[in-house]
């Protein structure tokens, strides 16, 4: 197979600030190492990856530029991480007063929780129980 694995997910935020702030704060990843692209923008870590890269209105693709930002998630449904700790990152969104879902599907030992994230993309995070 010619691809490697996913790289990162570039989110064009409404609040790039705000959205940054829940990354984070919530969920735990870090801000890190960007260059300058000449556009506003964060790129956040896990671990040593950067894997979610936040930019502005003026950092869109330019075949983007033209398409109607909403809120939600677009044509994608959603985007998921793998957690280490589920206490820590419900009680951060409980803190917040942000909603979330649980689920549990036992038969494969797996706690997850669904949130959206400032710009309405629906975030799951999965947690091996």
């Amino acid at each position: 197979m010619p691809l490697d694995g996913l790289d990162h997910v570039t989110i064009c935020c409404a609040d790039l600030e705000a959205t940054r702030a829940f990354y984070c704060d919530v969920l735990g990843l870090r801000e890190g190492c960007r260059p300058d692209l000449g556009f506003s923008g964060h790129w956040l870590y896990c671990g040593d990856v950067a894997v979610v890269h936040l930019v502005g209105p003026d950092g869109r693709l330019a075949e983007n530029r033209r398409q109607q930002l909403s809120s939600g998630g677009g044509a994608a449904d959603h985007v998921a991480f793998r957690g280490r700790n589920a206490a820590e990152v419900t009680d951060r969104l409980s803190a917040r007063s942000i909603a979330f879902r649980e689920t549990r599907i036992d038969a494969i030992g797996l706690h997850q929780l669904f949130v959206r994230d400032p710009n309405g993309i629906m975030i799951e995070v999965n947690f091996r129980t």
